[in-house]
């Protein structure tokens, strides 16, 4: 067996008495009482060391010490190692009378005194044990509880995620079939031409929605599906324009959310302008960050300020996947149109 596949408890058990070993028979040496008697003594004191740290360690286990709270574990420690102290201290007692093992001087002692020689060197030793066990053990833990938040945490950001996910399929599914709707009696054909636009952008977003984020030029792709989509319904009062810098193109974003804004633009935008107006969509990159806006002719009222859920969707999910890098915001731009504007971390894959 590799040294690598010992537990950790018993590395630690043989470490600990094998230094223990070393001192004493260093410092017997040095004072000229090392001998057979010595080194039997020695055994038996380790080999009633290490059964009933052990036993202890069981013990500890047992009670459920270390889950209890903090209090109770300051009082039980040294409760415990007091407990065992004293067993030590009875067993190596007995054990050197039986065996004959006692030094010249101990013979002269009363049991009392005996024992009480043996129990207090115990106890500091057990302290000490006790001591290391307890500080292991809860910076163990402490660690263990961090790793079990940040799994936690991402637990939660992944269902938020796949929540959020879940809204925006089906929100944009039913605007889109009520577009195609509004064509079947009015022009068959276009609502046939409306029907294979909309194949091509569920079957896109059923393939992004397995990833958290896409290039711009996926996500692009959707977007121009359904802008031909709306262009069928609006005809010529729905102007598209885009402005987009090829360099942007494999950069991150999450997936439907440019189709998300383009939406927005489009429903609260274009479709309340009798006369219809433009929708313009940018790309840049500029100092490591890279940012989108989504410009409609309109005017920004107070239920489209963040409000919908698709708009929220898109901030908490530019959270949920770059922090406090991302932003996201919305505002009535000086040229009378109103303004999404995200900024993303310029990540390429």
């Amino acid at each position: 067996m590799s040294i690598r596949k010992i537990p950790h408890y018993w590395l630690s058990q043989l470490l600990g008495w094998g230094t223990f070993i070393a001192i004493n028979t260093f410092f017997a040496i040095t004072f000229n009482q090392f001998g057979p008697q010595y080194l039997y003594r020695l055994g038996i004191f380790v080999g009633i060391g290490l059964f009933l740290t052990h036993l202890m360690r069981y013990f500890i286990h047992k009670v459920e010490l270390m889950k209890r709270p903090l209090n109770l574990q300051l009082v039980g420690f040294p409760l415990i190692t007091l407990l065992f102290s004293i067993l030590i201290g009875i067993s190596e007692t007995y054990l050197t009378v039986l065996l004959k093992m006692e030094y010249k001087e101990e013979m002269k002692l009363t049991l009392s005194q005996k024992l009480t020689g043996n129990i207090f060197p115990a106890f500091v030793y057990m302290l000490i044990w006790n001591g290391i066990y307890f500080i292991y053990h809860y910076v163990a833990e402490s660690r263990q509880r961090q790793v079990d938040n940040l799994k936690l945490e991402m637990l939660v950001k992944s269902l938020e995620l796949k929540t959020i996910k879940a809204h925006i399929n089906p929100h944009f599914i039913f605007n889109s079939l009520n577009s195609i709707r509004a064509l079947i009696d009015e022009n068959p054909q276009r609502a046939r031409m409306a029907i294979t636009a909309l194949s091509n952008i569920l079957r896109s977003s059923m393939s992004s929605d397995l990833q958290e984020t896409i290039t711009l030029e996926k996500e692009l792709s959707i977007v121009k599906d359904y802008l031909d989509l709306e262009k069928i319904r609006f005809e010529d009062r729905l102007k598209i324009s885009y402005e987009i810098d090829e360099d942007t193109l494999d950069n991150q974003v999450p997936p439907m959310m440019l189709q998300t804004l383009v939406e927005n633009a489009i429903k609260h935008g274009i479709g309340k302008i009798l006369a219809g107006g433009e929708v313009i969509i940018r790309a840049t990159e500029d100092d490591g960050f890279f940012q989108i806006n989504v410009l409609n002719t309109g005017r920004l009222e107070s239920t489209s300020n963040n409000e919908g859920f698709g708009l929220q969707s898109t901030e908490n999910r530019l959270s949920l996947l770059f922090g406090e890098k991302a932003s996201f915001q919305i505002s009535q731009n000086n040229q009378g149109m109103v303004e999404a504007t995200v900024m993303i971390p310029g990540e390429k894959k």
